[in-house]
């Protein structure tokens, strides 16, 4: 897509999430920040009502309880018969046998467009070995870009796991992403954060592949441009949502580090 940014927006795509209660805020505000609309409905009473309205649906399951999978999948569900896309940020699969489960039944029950993991967790998804502690990943044995595309093809969606280097594959094609900086990583909610972004690029880009590629990309220029100008974690944090606001498609296109395998 040319200008994903200013199609972004112009639109003002509604976004649904279901999401981690550790950085709700923040994936609220990165939303806000890149110019698309968030909306956090979690009630099983209204969330499929809340998604029938929306352009995008991202799931996170960083805080998962019973009763937030049986709004995951009411919201799911809504999002097929819509035909919007659906992220799922599988934080902390691996972790504990809940956590793995309730992944698996999520992905055996309802059309997940895009999967969004890192590493360890894709590997665990992708019947791997691989262990996860917490939510941080560890090190997997199995080349990451086999198992990137491997999984997509399994799995009939795109793939994204997210490291140093990002990995994004539909089955057929391979991005890797090297956008990005290591300050990232020093405060928590990046890797949600990143998954909101995926969801407002997907809800305007009917090629989840690209879009994922693209949201990467300019998410990682923007951290890039933030930790240029920051001391640490905490005004790197506050850098990083200025450089969002302050993006443009013009200034993504001059940094984009990426290849296609």
């Amino acid at each position: 897509m040319n200008n994903p940014l200013k199609t972004i927006r112009e639109t003002k795509p509604l976004i649904h999430h279901i999401t981690n209660w550790v950085t709700i805020y923040d994936c609220a505000n990165m939303t806000r920040a890149f110019g698309a609309l968030p909306v956090m409905a979690h009630a099983p009473e209204e969330c499929a009502e809340m998604t029938g309205i929306s352009s995008a649906l991202v799931l996170n399951i960083g805080t998962l309880t019973s009763k937030i999978i049986d709004s995951m999948l009411l919201s799911a569900a809504a999002a097929n018969d819509k035909k919007i896309p659906v992220v799922l940020d599988a934080v902390g699969v691996g972790a504990t046998k809940f956590r793995d489960e309730m992944a698996a039944k999520i992905l055996g029950s309802v059309r997940i467009d895009i999967i969004k993991g890192n590493y360890s967790e894709i590997a665990k998804l992708a019947g791997e070995s691989a262990e996860t502690k917490g939510v941080e990943a560890t090190s997997i044995k199995a080349d990451p870009v086999k198992i990137a595309k491997q999984f997509a093809k399994l799995s009939s969606s795109v793939v994204v796991m997210t490291g140093k280097e990002d990995i994004i594959s539909n089955g057929d094609k391979v991005f890797i992403v090297k956008n990005g900086h290591e300050l990232m990583g020093s405060i928590v909610g990046t890797g949600c954060m990143a998954a909101s972004v995926i969801g407002l690029f997907a809800a305007v880009n009917p090629d989840y592949c690209e879009a994922s590629r693209e949201a990467l990309c300019y998410f990682g220029v923007a951290g890039e441009l933030a930790a240029s100008k920051s001391n640490g974690p905490g005004s790197f944090k506050v850098n990083l949502y200025d450089e969002v606001f302050n993006l443009s498609d013009e200034k993504v296109k001059s940094m984009m580090n990426f290849e296609e395998h």
